[in-house]
C-alpha cells in the first residue's frame, strides 16, 4: 500500500464509496420495512371488515356461507385490482368462500398473523385473523395483497439498487485512477528527468516546474546535490593540485636519475679496465630500479592530472570542436611506433575518414591510453591494430563513429571486463607496471562525449578488443 500511491488513493476513495452505497441500500431497506409494517397494519384494519362481510351460515351442509362485502372491502379490492384476494376459511383450514389459491394455517390465538406467498409470479403479503363473524360463528379471515413494499424492494434490489451502485463504483474507480494518473504526471516527469541524468550531473532541479507537494523533496535533493558536488569538486581540486605539484619535483628527480644513470654507465666502462665491474654493476642496477620507480611515479601523476581534467565540470567550459579521428589515429602511429618496434610488435593502422564533435586533447588522451595499454601488455612479437571509421547509417539512427584497438596479448577474462574501467583496478595476473588508471580515464572521456567503451575478445578469441563508439553530432550540454 505504501509503495503504490495510485492504488492507495484508489482504495482510500473507492472503499468509502462502497460503504456509502451499502449504507444507502440499508437505509432503503429500512424505509421499505417501515412501509411494509404500515401495509400490515392496513391489512389488520381491513380484516374486521372482512369478518363483517360474512352475514349468515350456510343453508345446507357443505355449502359456503353467505358473504356480502362491506364498502371498505369493495374499495380495497377495486383499488388493488388483480393484485389482491381474500378468503374465508373454517377452523379445519379449508377455504369456504373467496379465492381458493390462498394458503393459510389456522391461528391458535385471536391475534393476527402475517406471511408471504407466491402465486402466478407475484409475492403476496397475507394477513390471517381468527375471529367471530356476524352470522357464521368463528371463522378464519384471510386477505392477500400483492403490493407489499418489502417484496417490491427485494425484487427491484438488483436493477434499481445493486446494479446502479456497482456501475457507479466502477465508473468512479476508473475516473479516480485516471484523475490520479493525470495528477501524478508532473511527478512522473520529474522521476524520468532524474533517471535520465548522468551520474556526474549534479546541477539543481528546477523547483518551479515541480508540483507544490513535492517541492520540499526537490529542495532536499538539490541540497544533497550541492553537498555532493562540493565534495567531488574538492576531491578533484585536491587530485589536480597534488598531481600538478608532483610534476615539477618528479621532473627534476627524473632528470637527476637520468644523469646518475649516464654517469654510472660511464663509470662502469671505466671500471671494466680496473677490475671493479661487479661493484659498479650493482650501482647501475640500483640506479635503474630508481629510474623505473621515478618513471612510474611520473606517469601516475600525469594520469591523475588527466583524470581530473576529464571531469565534465572542468571540460564543459571549453568549446567543442570537430575532431578528425583518422588524423588522430595516424598521429598515434607516429607517437608509439618506436615503443612498439622496441618490443618487436607489429603495430598496424586501418583507418577510414571519420569526424566527431568533442575535445581533441581529451580524445587524444583516450586513444593514447588505449594504445599504450595494448603495447604494454602485448608480449614481444605480437601485434596491435588501431582502427577508426563510421558505422553504416540506418533509417532510424545515424551512423556513429568508432575507434578500435585490438591486440593478441593475454586479454581480460569476460567476468572481469565490467570492472577494468574502475580506478586503480588491475586484472588478476596482469603483468607490467601499470597504475590501473588508463581505462578509467578512457571511460571518463567516453562518457563526457556521450559515447561508450566496450570490450570483447580479439581475433580468434585471443587478446582484447577495445571499441569506442562516439555520436557524430555535437553532444548535448
Amino acid at each position: 500500500m505504501t509503495a503504490n500511491l495510485r492504488l492507495r488513493l484508489l482504495v482510500l476513495l473507492v472503499v468509502p464509496l462502497t460503504l456509502l452505497a451499502l449504507m444507502g441500500g440499508w437505509f432503503g431497506y429500512r424505509s421499505a420495512d417501515e412501509a411494509s409494517t404500515q401495509h400490515d397494519q392496513r391489512l389488520l384494519r381491513l380484516l374486521p371488515a372482512l369478518a363483517d362481510s360474512v352475514l349468515a351460515p350456510s343453508i345446507a351442509e357443505g355449502t359456503p356461507p353467505l358473504v356480502a362485502l362491506t364498502p371498505a372491502m369493495e374499495d380495497f379490492l377495486r383499488q388493488r385490482g388483480d393484485d389482491v384476494g381474500y378468503a374465508v376459511g373454517d377452523l379445519q383450514g379449508h377455504v369456504v368462500a373467496g379465492d381458493t389459491w390462498i394458503r393459510f394455517d389456522v391461528p391458535s390465538t385471536p391475534l393476527a398473523e402475517f406471511h408471504s406467498q407466491e402465486h402466478d409470479g407475484i409475492t403476496y403479503r397475507v394477513g390471517v385473523l381468527r375471529s367471530e363473524t356476524y352470522g357464521a360463528g368463528e371463522m378464519v379471515l384471510v386477505l392477500a395483497d400483492g403490493s407489499d413494499v418489502r417484496q417490491q424492494w427485494v425484487r427491484q434490489l438488483l436493477m434499481h439498487v445493486l446494479l446502479p451502485n456497482v456501475l457507479l463504483i466502477a465508473g468512479a474507480g476508473i475516473a479516480i485512477y485516471w484523475s490520479v494518473s493525470q495528477a501524478f504526471r508532473p511527478l512522473l516527469t520529474l522521476t524520468q528527468a532524474v533517471e535520465r541524468r548522468s551520474p556526474r550531473d549534479l546541477s539543481p532541479i528546477d523547483e518551479q516546474s515541480s508540483p507544490a507537494e513535492v517541492r520540499p523533496l526537490v529542495r532536499s535533493l538539490n541540497r544533497l546535490f550541492a553537498l555532493v558536488n562540493a565534495q567531488a569538486e574538492g576531491q578533484r581540486r585536491f587530485v589536480a593540485d597534488a598531481a600538478h605539484q608532483l610534476r615539477t619535483p618528479l621532473a627534476a628527480l627524473s632528470a637527476q636519475v637520468e644523469a646518475w644513470a649516464l654517469s654510472a654507465q660511464a663509470a662502469q666502462a671505466e671500471a671494466r679496465r680496473r677490475g671493479a665491474e661487479a661493484q659498479v654493476t650493482l650501482s647501475v642496477a640500483q640506479i635503474e630500479q630508481l629510474r623505473d620507480a621515478t618513471r612510474r611515479t611520473a606517469q601516475l601523476a600525469r594520469q591523475l592530472l588527466a583524470l581530473s581534467r576529464a571531469d565534465a565540470r572542468n571540460a564543459e567550459v571549453q568549446p567543442l570542436q570537430q575532431v578528425d579521428l583518422k588524423e588522430l589515429c595516424e598521429s598515434m602511429l607516429e607517437l608509439f611506433f618506436d615503443q612498439a618496434s622496441a618490443k618487436g610488435l607489429d603495430f598496424g593502422l586501418d583507418v577510414t575518414p571519420a569526424q566527431v564533435w568533442g575535445h581533441s586533447w581529451l580524445l587524444r588522451e583516450l586513444v593514447s591510453n588505449l594504445v599504450d595499454n595494448a603495447i604494454k601488455y602485448t608480449p614481444a612479437g605480437g601485434s596491435v591494430t588501431l582502427r577508426c571509421g563510421m558505422q553504416p547509417s540506418t533509417q532510424v539512427h545515424q551512423g556513429w563513429a568508432f575507434i578500435e584497438v585490438e591486440d593478441d596479448g593475454p586479454g581480460v577474462p569476460e567476468a572481469e571486463r565490467h570492472q577494468i574501467t574502475q580506478r586503480f583496478y588491475r586484472a588478476q595476473g596482469a603483468s607490467g607496471d601499470g597504475t590501473g588508471l588508463g581505462l578509467a580515464i578512457a571511460d571518463e572521456i567516453a562518457l563526457l562525449h556521450q559515447g561508450s567503451l566496450g570490450f570483447a575478445s580479439g581475433a580468434q578469441g585471443r587478446g582484447l578488443l577495445v571499441r569506442l563508439e562516439l555520436p557524430p553530432q555535437a553532444p548535448v550540454a
